[in-house]
């Protein structure tokens, strides 16, 4: 053998169904295709305006927070949905939650968005 260890089965089969959730979640969801540009643009900003190392790490942590807690948010209500397809309180209050952290992780990215990429593309924008 040559030192690397090959994935199993089990875990290609498990990296898919990761695959297929984020796929789902896109296909299915507005707001994911709304974080999915705002990434685009965030990363292409972030390339133009060649952000140092640490900069990077602020965005990438920004836009992984959004992405998880919509592909969270998501996974939630459809739980929500498949356990109580009625209408119940209680069901609301999980999807509301859930929903909730999206804008907060939502607002973490918008503030570390103006933060990191706002100086540098005023000063490219205006001199």
């Amino acid at each position: 053998m040559n030192g690397r260890r090959k994935w199993n089965r089990n875990e290609r089969e498990s990296f898919r169904h990761s695959i297929e959730g984020i796929a789902y979640t896109m296909k299915h969801e507005f707001h994911m295709r709304v974080h999915a540009a705002a990434t685009v643009v965030v990363l292409l900003a972030a390339v133009a305006l060649k952000l140092r190392s640490e900069e990077w790490l602020w965005l990438l942590s920004a836009v992984a927070a959004v992405w998880v807690t919509e592909l969270m948010n998501t996974a939630i209500e459809r739980t929500v949905d498949l356990a109580s397809p009625g209408e119940s309180e209680l069901a609301k209050i999980a999807k509301d939650t859930a929903a909730g952290a999206v804008l907060v992780a939502s607002i973490y990215a918008v503030a570390v968005g103006s933060i990191v990429l706002g100086p540098p593309l005023w000063e490219k924008l205006f001199g």
